[in-house]
């Protein structure tokens, strides 16, 4: 991470639950994820929020995902 670069912001949003795949309900980190977190770089970071992304929306908790579509 270079010295200009602001750190990527955790995903936590204050729900933290593990559901039965030991993944948070309120971010979609895995256990590991959410521990290994302040020793990650940015592009680990980065990587990790993309899985949550993908996490969310295969668990139907994120339903709008790309253009609304219509005209």
């Amino acid at each position: 991470m270079s010295l200009a670069e602001k750190p990527v912001a955790s995903p936590c949003v204050s729900i933290c639950a593990l559901d039965e795949r030991d993944i948070c309900t309120g971010c979609q980190r895995t256990v590991d994820e959410i521990t290994r977190w302040g020793r990650m770089d940015n592009a680990e970071r980065r990587a990790v929020l993309i899985l949550c992304h993908e996490r969310a929306r295969d668990s139907g908790l994120l339903w709008l995902t790309g253009s609304a579509g219509g005209s």
